[in-house]
């Protein structure tokens, strides 16, 4: 292996800093600083960085995480897909974040990048990339999925035309609610156990993906958030973050990584909205905005040619 862990926990940590310090630009308020570490009696050991920004006039919630661990057994989490791995020794860096913004017409935003790196007894480190991001509407635009889908496209495009396709449709399947039968949202890139490039190759790759954030969903911000809103629209939005709350507690693989492998709870769940609603068998409006949402876009979709 020839990328260093330190080469990534630098452009790790630079690029948690340019994004948080690109939405206290826009937002205008606060954003807290959380410096934590793992003391080598618990079971996982390392440090992270959480940054937050809460209560905003655009986001209502935007966390974005840093963290950097090392663990004496891989959880099964990361091993479905390599269980000759299960129960390695392992070190893990990455960037994650969530966005809720406070406009119902502004969508949640869900990106992370990360390297893990097993090192099982006897044989030599095993490095593998992950990471993506996805758009997850609550009224639907068309040209803001193709905005989106487009910089994804971008950001994969110098390193193979056939990522593109591969790893949107790896997040839509993915991004998926099982138990629901519906999509999470329209989508975006999703890759993981990814170094068919190469060490070196594939952590551009990951850079890559890392530095399109910003161009792929702050435009839309800045379209939409000054739009008029009501209580219809907001009651939608907080019953449509239900279904984000469910995915992330029943099937994402990082929240379950970081919970089975001694994770900081706290840090961990900065991906739950502020407000969220359940109401039973809700059902739009027939014609309306909201019922288009489910007929238009939370449905697989080739959303750029």
């Amino acid at each position: 292996m020839q990328v260093s862990s330190q080469s990534v926990v630098t452009y790790l940590k630079s690029l948690q800093e340019s994004i948080m310090a690109d939405v206290q630009k826009r937002d205008g308020a606060s954003v807290t600083r959380d410096e934590w570490s793992k003391e080598p009696a618990e079971k996982l050991q390392g440090y992270g960085v959480t940054q937050i920004l809460e209560a905003g006039p655009v986001f209502e919630r935007a966390g974005c995480g840093f963290s950097h661990v090392s663990g004496p057994n891989l959880p099964p989490s990361a091993t479905q897909h390599r269980p000759e791995l299960n129960g390695a020794p392992f070190e893990a860096m990455g960037v994650s974040l969530v966005f809720h913004p406070r406009n119902p017409y502004v969508p949640t935003v869900h990106m992370n990048v990360r390297m893990l790196i097993a090192k099982p007894l006897n044989a030599a480190p095993v490095v593998w990339f992950g990471g993506g991001m996805d758009l997850t509407p609550f009224y639907g635009f068309e040209e803001d999925a193709v905005h989106f889908h487009q910089t994804c496209q971008q950001s994969l495009k110098p390193f193979g035309a056939d990522l593109y396709p591969r790893f949107k449709k790896w997040c839509d399947d993915y991004f998926y609610l099982k138990h629901r039968n519906e999509p999470r949202g329209v989508g975006g890139i999703f890759f993981d156990d990814f170094n068919e490039l190469g060490p070196d190759k594939s952590f551009e790759m990951l850079q890559s993906v890392g530095d399109h954030f910003l161009a792929a969903y702050m435009p839309i911000v800045e379209t939409r958030h000054k739009l008029p809103y009501g209580e219809r629209e907001r009651a939608h939005q907080l019953y449509r973050r239900g279904r984000y709350v469910e995915f992330n507690l029943v099937w994402d693989r990082g929240t379950h990584f970081g919970l089975q492998s001694g994770g900081r709870t706290e840090s961990i769940l900065l991906s739950m909205p502020p407000m969220v609603s359940w109401s039973y068998q809700t059902r739009p409006p027939m014609g309306s905005e909201e019922e288009r949402l489910y007929k238009d876009f939370l449905i697989p979709k080739e959303w750029i040619s």
